[in-house]
């Protein structure tokens, strides 16, 4: 194989892909990345087993074919080369030269023929989205997804196509959020999946610009394809819970808060908690919120927000890190905040297509 492509595409199309490698591999050759020869490019390939990674990236092939090479060091070395332009030149036993006038690298790499086959979607349907709408609904949702491994079919997303929607849901049993977005108007319906957060923050991290953003399914797999990249992970077996059961159907109060206000006092408020104590206490009353915290080791907090609110006195607690966590992740100027009483959840909503459903502790 002998290749000469651009050196800043070369870097861009290693640093999509290099991530999921582990510095401790199961296997030597799954801390390599693939690469082959198309016509006027090649293509870059990763997989941890659990997900796998491709990026084309231009080239101008003077020999067709294919090879291993270690990835953080292969991303090492172009990252750092000198020069506009790399030239990368393969033997037949895998041994890879990386020059210039100045400098000269030989790499070992390993046979292609026992690298793992990253998946190809043939003739699954395609649902379409936009790149944008898909990062919203993944910062408004992955942050409530569980980190107990126990709990495994909440340990990511579930995600729905249904009438000309998408809808992402993350809980951890103590919050829930949703988020929905328009999809293409080809789109087909699809029954839930639960995609692991891992693959879900790798999305996250490679999304850029605008367009679309193809998505396809198998049985227990997903495929994204956008721009030059097709990622592709395994899905978690199991049943998500009946997350419609989880919120409330009517809330008997229903008040309009400003969200940079209550963030900047919800944060102050967290400040005085402790492990024994992370709870904060929020009293509507008339005319204001009341926002309190304290811990016998530490203090107590006071502050109030001015509320458009009428009704009867109401307490609730939560932990102020569920709180923050909605809020910071939040777009809009004003939130809307529903409730019952201090036994029955709090409901965070922004717009017409988020909801938020927080659980509320025990009010001291």
């Amino acid at each position: 194989m002998k290749i000469s492509c651009s050196k800043d595409a070369l870097v861009n199309g290693l640093q999509s892909v290099q991530s999921i490698v582990s510095a401790k591999g199961a296997l030597p050759i799954l801390l390599n990345v693939l690469i082959e020869t198309e016509d006027d490019a090649i293509l870059l390939s990763t997989t941890d087993l659990e997900i796998g990674i491709k990026s084309r990236v231009e080239a101008k092939i003077k020999k067709k074919g294919g090879t291993t090479l270690p990835a953080k060091r292969l991303f090492g070395i172009v990252r750092d080369f000198p020069g506009d332009v790399i030239d990368i030149e393969v033997t037949e036993n895998n041994i890879a030269t990386i020059a210039s006038k100045k400098d000269n690298f030989r790499i070992m790499g390993l046979s292609k023929e026992d690298f793992p086959k990253i998946p190809v979607f043939k003739d699954s349907s395609v649902i379409k989205v936009k790149k944008n709408s898909i990062k919203e609904l993944i910062k408004k949702t992955s942050y409530a997804a569980s980190q107990d491994e126990t709990r495994y079919t909440l340990n990511g997303i579930f995600i729905t196509v249904k009438d000309g929607y998408m809808t992402m849901v993350a809980t951890d049993g103590r919050r829930l959020a949703l988020a929905s977005t328009m999809t293409s108007d080809d789109s087909e319906n699809k029954d839930g999946v639960i995609i692991p957060s891992r693959a879900v923050n790798e999305i996250m991290r490679i999304l850029s610009g605008d367009g679309d953003i193809k998505i396809k399914l198998s049985e227990n797999q997903i495929m994204f394809e956008f721009d030059n990249i097709v990622f592709v992970s395994k899905l978690i077996e199991g049943r998500f819970p009946d997350y419609e059961q989880v919120i409330p159907k009517k809330s008997k109060q229903q008040v309009k808060i400003s969200r940079d206000e209550i963030l900047s006092v919800i944060k102050r408020a967290a400040l005085i908690t402790s492990d024994k104590s992370k709870s904060v206490k929020l009293t509507f009353a008339k005319g204001v919120l009341l926002v309190e915290s304290n811990a016998a080791d530490v203090g107590e907090y006071k502050g109030e927000i001015p509320l458009n609110y009428k009704e009867e006195e109401v307490k609730m607690a939560f932990n102020p890190d569920f709180l923050i966590d909605v809020l910071k992740n939040m777009e809009n100027d004003e939130i809307i905040f529903e409730f019952n009483d201090s036994l029955n959840p709090g409901v965070v909503k922004s717009g017409n297509n988020f909801i938020y459903v927080l659980m509320p502790m025990r009010v001291s």
